[in-house]
């Protein structure tokens, strides 16, 4: 049985504290549930990625993949200790991951700038451990580039919003941004949930604070 207190899921584990996981990955859908996709690649040549953090995944989920130009996307947990967590044990805090969704997307058609605009505007980057009722680490805001260009990019969008959110009166991100370290998808029944259940819980909320990041299509 997996013990965890509140305290637990609002901060990092240690090493010596995170669970053991696995070798092997859990199991997951093969492909998109919407556009039938092959979740796990083969991903088009040109594409890129990008995994993004927004409270729970499966609103964040549904935000990217309606956008024109996003190949595909995935629910999953990354920046933590465990090897290839299961949801229960991420909930426990005791693994250090957050709940990310994995986007990739073709830069011919959108921008990294109109990816990182609906990032900033649909969840509050300024909660820490939490993200509205979702309390915990598995909930923190996140960005984990897969390149150079998109970290310096991301870093730069931050100091922006940073500064329309102090005009605003808002507080300061806590919005965690580092090269993207191992994704692990999540299990089948959270990938894109809310086609499934239409109805389904959906806690994103905004600052209501426009991003003043150049968006849209790929210059």
């Amino acid at each position: 049985m997996i013990f965890h207190t509140f305290e637990t899921k609002l901060k990092m584990p240690a090493p010596e504290e995170a669970l053991p996981g696995r070798a092997e990955p859990i199991p997951t859908a093969d492909r998109h549930f919407v556009n039938g996709r092959p979740l796990k690649g083969p991903y088009p040549e040109g594409t890129e990625k990008v995994l993004f953090g927004m409270g729970c995944f499966w609103g964040a989920e549904r935000l990217f993949w309606q956008v024109e130009g996003v190949w595909v996307t995935a629910a999953g947990y990354a920046g933590g200790l465990t090897p290839n967590p299961t949801y229960r044990e991420t909930t426990t805090g005791l693994t250090g991951h957050t709940e990310v969704v994995l986007v990739v997307y073709d830069p011919q058609i959108v921008s990294f700038a109109a990816l990182l605009k609906l990032f900033w505007e649909s969840h509050d980057p300024t909660q820490g451990m939490r993200q509205g009722n979702d309390v915990g680490t598995t909930y923190r805001s996140a960005i984990y580039a897969s390149t150079q260009a998109q970290l310096a990019q991301a870093r730069a969008s931050r100091d922006t919003y940073a500064e329309a959110l102090k005009v605003s009166g808002a507080g300061a991100i806590t919005t965690e941004i580092a090269a993207a370290p191992a994704f692990y998808f999540a299990e089948a029944e959270h990938q894109q949930y809310l086609a499934k259940n239409p109805g389904g819980y959906c806690g994103l909320q905004g600052t209501g604070v426009t991003c003043p990041v150049a968006g849209g299509a790929a210059a």
